[in-house]
């Protein structure tokens, strides 16, 4: 991929492959942005990719493991061969879990949902911020279930519920930086994450990955001085 070209824009979305993060690269690449894509499934990555830079701009595939810090910092350093500065960031990379009480739920599953959705938030945010200047924007897609709790989603609930308030911290840390914080918290969206805890979701009444990105793109494209810390997005109240 060649260097960043002076004005383009470069985003960073984890989870690039499938869903939110799929969608919003999608988009963001239409709109003229260089995108880096990342997640777990090379293969999956370099397809998407490809297609994406065929149909509508340039993207960028590099695999990682959101939970690893030693993959997260390789694949910043590898980011910043190519690009001078990163202008939008995007937390999107997670998991979820089958339904199950607390006392049925097994710890290797609790940690691997902390650790991708609440962990992973923290260790690319840390790694991305030295190639963050003024001006830039971080979005952390957080979903509704970072401030409405749900019977058996125990994991998943406590990750976005931290993530949050990771998220209002960072946004302190980072103000006097001129960068600004986002919280993206879409409602029921039609992606693929439904099949780990209700393989029969009415689908067909929820939101699109598609209109959750026009969303992002929407507040990420507002002035700087907009005060702007949450983007609320979902299916009318009693849809589902």
């Amino acid at each position: 991929m060649p260097a960043r070209k002076a004005g383009h824009k470069v985003a960073v979305i984890t989870g690039g492959g499938t869903g939110i993060g799929l969608a919003i690269a999608r988009l963001f690449a239409k709109s003229g942005y260089s995108v880096v894509i990342t997640g777990r499934d090379a293969k999956r990555l370099k397809r998407v990719a490809t297609d994406i830079s065929t149909k509508n701009g340039q993207v960028l595939a590099i695999s990682c493991d959101v939970r690893d810090s030693a993959s997260v910092e390789k694949l910043f350093q590898e980011i910043g061969q190519r690009h001078t500065k990163i202008d939008v960031l995007i937390n999107n990379a997670g998991v979820a879990h089958a339904l199950a009480p607390v006392d049925e739920l097994p710890v290797e599953t609790w940690k691997e949902v902390v650790d991708t959705n609440l962990t992973g938030t923290f260790l690319i945010t840390r790694a991305a911020l030295p190639l963050m200047r003024a001006g830039g924007t971080i979005v952390n897609n957080l979903s509704v279930a970072a401030v409405q709790p749900f019977a058996g989603m125990s994991a998943y609930n406590a990750s976005k519920y931290g993530a949050l308030g990771f998220t209002h911290v960072l946004r302190e840390d980072l103000r006097k930086r001129g960068i600004r914080v986002l919280a993206l918290l879409p409602g029921a969206t039609d992606t693929e994450i439904w099949s780990q805890f209700w393989p029969d979701a009415p689908r067909e009444k929820m939101i699109s990955a598609e209109t959750v990105a026009q969303a992002v793109l929407h507040a990420v494209s507002a002035p700087a001085n907009t005060a702007i810390e949450e983007i609320r997005i979902g299916p009318a109240a009693g849809v589902l």
